[in-house]
């Protein structure tokens, strides 16, 4: 029988083509089980006897052992086999195991489908906003959509990554009127820019941001003075009632309703800033095609997409086709309008667009703002729709967004289904989890977030400081010493951030990250140079002849052939965590290996030169599978 296919499969298609002379009647597929071997048994693979039982007319155990005898005539590979209770534990033996070695030695692309053999999927991921630098949340996003996107490929998918950029909407619009209010002129008479003050345009944008947000609270606390001393000077009739009723209404009340009722205040004040009302009108002028604002914003998005650039390098991502919310809040406007007329949506008394989806058990949704004005949910619609159309092909979206925006998808794909769009089954998101750091721990300049680029340097820094005290560094020239450090630095950052399901929230220590031991990437980069080193130092790789293996053998080749079933499961699960597990799992076993089986120095040179080779394929995996979740491997460390 054909070796590539696996034990089990042969076992299944023995027992299945079989089945009438071995239990008397034709069996359901369902009824073949496989488990995983106990440690404390002999044995490769175990069948499940129990579903068999009463099939056969007999015990579990006499079941076992007439399946176990059929099954051994039929197949030269099972070597013995143990009936342990309803459990067939079947002995493979050492040819089967090499076997399957050679073939995934002569394999280049080992564990991966045939490229674009499967349908057509577009990933989503990153999709900042143009206010503001990507921070630790992003590096987590990127690095999550950038994997999948790979591992969907290695299952054969033809795969187009892509980002949506939120360049527009009134938090754009933010930095830019605090750019223009207050951003101090040099003797030139310049405002900051990128060029005049060696800032990256993310992070100059960002600043103006911040600047917004500060000045916006200085004039709310002004305006909350104002009313607290009784002036109520230019102010609607109805704003001051709410103050007072509010002001009343803290009476009696504890502590932390208090502090809730105080926090209505605030956003009261907040709508009458303004700071805020400029950049409203802002937002109505940008939409209206104002000729200055559309330079201004031109100017300052153009910056905030260099810093991006410099940014997605240094994380190793990549992306095949952008959007700009720019261009499809208009094709999802026109979409509200059409579903307006078809009934979907409902304009209420003000003149906003709204779609009731209480009856599917959520709430009533906001289209279109009563100025006109479109919000996330329209631009999300228009997107979808565009993708659609520039891909015909396309099977599915995965949207790789945190879980803080569950209830948001949930909204947008029964949106576009009630719209008519079948494919709107197909979507779906990839959510996950926040990440923490440590308190205190790398805060960025804005003081509030932790800066994408700071962080990475962080890792990076600390990597060439712990490489520097182990000594790996003498010889190297300086340029080999920075990629080391990257590759190392960047290693531990990315497979920290994936080796947790997606799901979960986590906490990243970045000191953990970049540690030689436990489940890290350096962990594995090292196993790998160790190999490197290893075949380097055979002076080759020879034929052998067929020998009997060693249990520490077996189990690698056992873990090894299992490397396809974990793509496909990564795949489906949409979690690299499902690879980065895998790996740990593989380097932690050839470790044990290398430390209790002689390589370089066996006289038995079939031995010698199996073990050569199968350590050349375990780097081969490892290589091919940290690619998958965007870590490089290097030759030496």
């Amino acid at each position: 029988m054909n070796t590539k296919v696996s034990i089990n499969e042969q076992i299944r298609l023995i027992l299945i083509e079989n089945s009438e002379v071995l239990f008397g009647t034709k069996i359901n597929e369902n009824l073949i089980q496989f488990q995983k071997t106990r440690k404390e048994v002999e044995g490769d693979v175990t069948l499940v006897i129990f579903p068999f039982v009463k099939a056969l007319k007999c015990s579990p155990i006499e079941a076992g052992n007439k399946i176990g005898d059929f099954l051994k005539e039929k197949l030269n590979s099972i070597a013995s086999f143990e009936v342990v209770s309803g459990f067939l534990n079947l002995s493979i033996n050492s040819s089967y195991w090499i076997e399957q070695l050679k073939s995934i030695e002569v394999d280049p692309l080992f564990g991966f489908e045939s490229p674009n053999s499967k349908s057509t999927v577009m990933v989503e991921y990153s999709s900042p906003n143009t206010n503001k630098p990507l921070h630790l949340g992003h590096l987590r996003n990127n690095f999550l959509g950038y994997s999948v996107a790979e591992i969907l490929k290695a299952n054969g998918h033809k795969v187009v990554k892509t980002q949506v950029i939120n360049d527009r909407g009134i938090h754009i619009c933010k930095s830019m009127l605090a750019w223009e209010k207050f951003s101090p002129l040099n003797d030139k008479g310049e405002r900051e820019t990128p060029e005049n003050t060696g800032l990256k345009g993310d992070k100059l944008v960002g600043k103006y941001y911040v600047e917004f947000d500060k000045q916006f609270n200085a004039e709310a606390k002004e305006i909350i003075a104002q009313w607290e001393n009784g002036d109520f000077a230019n102010f609607p009739s109805s704003i001051v009632e709410e103050f007072k009723k509010l002001t009343d209404s803290k009476e009696g009340k504890d502590e932390k309703a208090v502090k809730g009722i105080d926090d209505k205040i605030k956003d009261l004040a907040k709508n009458e800033t303004t700071l805020l009302r400029e950049a409203k009108e802002m937002l109505v002028k940008w939409e209206a095609r104002d000729p200055q604002i559309y330079l201004l914003w031109t100017t300052m998005n153009n910056w905030v997409y260099k810093g991006f650039d410099v940014t997605y390098k240094s994380m190793g991502v990549d992306f095949d086709k952008l959007y700009y919310e720019s261009d499809t809040f208009i094709l999802g406007k026109d979409i509200v309008i059409e579903g307006l007329q078809k009934g979907v949506f409902f304009k209420k008394e003000d003149g906003s667009v709204w779609i009731d989806l209480t009856e599917d058990g959520l709430d009533e949704k906001l289209l279109l703002r009563s100025d006109g004005t479109t919000v996330y949910m329209t631009q999300d619609i228009g997107t979808a729709v565009d993708r659609y159309k520039d891909y015909s092909d396309l099977s599915g979206i995965i949207y790789t967004v945190g879980n803080e925006q569950d209830y948001h998808f949930k909204v947008l794909f029964l949106i576009l289904k009630k719209l008519g769009y079948s494919w709107a089954d197909n979507c779906f998101h990839l959510s996950y989890g926040m990440v923490d750091l440590p308190s205190g721990k790398m805060k960025s300049r804005e003081g509030t977030v932790v800066d994408a680029d700071d962080l990475m340097q962080e890792v990076i820094d600390k990597a060439g400081a712990l490489t520097a005290e182990r000594g790996h560094l003498e010889g190297m020239s300086k340029d080999d010493v920075n990629t080391l450090c990257t590759t190392i630095g960047m290693g531990g950052l990315k497979y920290y951030l994936l080796k947790v399901d997606p799901k979960k929230r986590m906490m990243f220590n970045p000191d953990e990250s970049i540690e030689l031991n436990g489940n890290t990437g350096p962990f594995i980069q090292y196993a790998y140079a160790r190999i490197n080193s290893l075949i380097n130092r055979s002076g080759g790789i020879q034929s052998y002849n067929s020998i009997e293996l060693k249990e520490e053998e077996r189990e690698i080749i056992k873990l090894l052939i299992d490397y396809p079933s974990v793509i496909k499961e990564a795949g489906k699960m949409y979690s690299p965590a499902v690879i980065a597990n895998y790996i740990f799992e593989l380097v932690k076993l050839f470790n044990q290996f290398y430390q209790a089986v002689p390589i370089l120095i066996e006289e038995n040179q079939d031995a010698k030169n199996l073990r050569l080779e199968l350590s050349k394929n375990v780097s081969k995996v490892i290589k091919s599978s940290m690619a998958l979740i965007g870590v490089d491997v290097p030759d030496r460390m």
